[in-house]
């Protein structure tokens, strides 16, 4: 496999590209991807077997299984950062390390607990976002490995484009074996 062919299936949308500036609609657009994200993988994923859900979806990647357990946990990740940056002025957040997290015992587990959880945390999310304003939105907070300071609203899209970035991952594995 080339490089560029391994590229491909690690950014199947492509790396997120910030618009520089971040209008009304754009968060609008945004949140409703976060809205409609949780329906969209669990309608992907739910007719897959075990044997389906433990095949990695690129040479060297995660399983189906564990992107799903990624998503809730990085997702929650998120929610808890936008509270951070809304009650703390530019808080340096907390970073975890992904792979680490990945292998983790309970990553092996069934999705259906994830996919619930994915559920109330975007339904908490949309909600929370739904109720900010465009100022707030402008809040930031500090990652720690960039050491870059986000802003909410730039976050917002993050998280959209991480949503598509795994829902592409997973919808182009299925394509490639077709499981659909």
């Amino acid at each position: 496999m080339t490089d560029q062919e391994l590229n491909v299936l690690k950014y199947p949308i492509g790396p997120f590209d910030c618009p520089t500036l971040i209008s009304a609609s754009t968060i609008e657009a945004w949140i409703s991807i976060l809205e409609h994200f949780p329906n969209r993988l669990e309608q992907l994923v739910s007719h897959l077997t075990d044997k389906q859900l433990d095949t990695a979806y690129r040479p060297d990647g995660w399983t189906v299984r564990q992107v799903v357990h990624h998503v809730a946990d990085s997702h929650h990740h998120s929610y808890i950062r936008f509270k951070w940056a809304m009650t703390e002025d530019n808080p340096l957040i907390k970073a975890y390390d992904e792979n680490t997290w990945a292998a983790q015992h309970d990553y092996n587990q069934p999705i259906a607990i994830s996919l619930l959880h994915i559920k109330a945390v975007h339904a908490k999310l949309v909600y929370y976002l739904k109720g900010l304003s465009i100022e707030q939105l402008q809040r930031t907070f500090i990652h720690p490995e960039s050491q870059e300071t986000v802003g909410l609203n730039k976050n917002v899209g993050i998280y959209a484009w991480h949503s598509n970035h795994h829902y592409a991952h997973i919808e182009a594995l299925v394509k490639r074996e077709g499981w659909a």
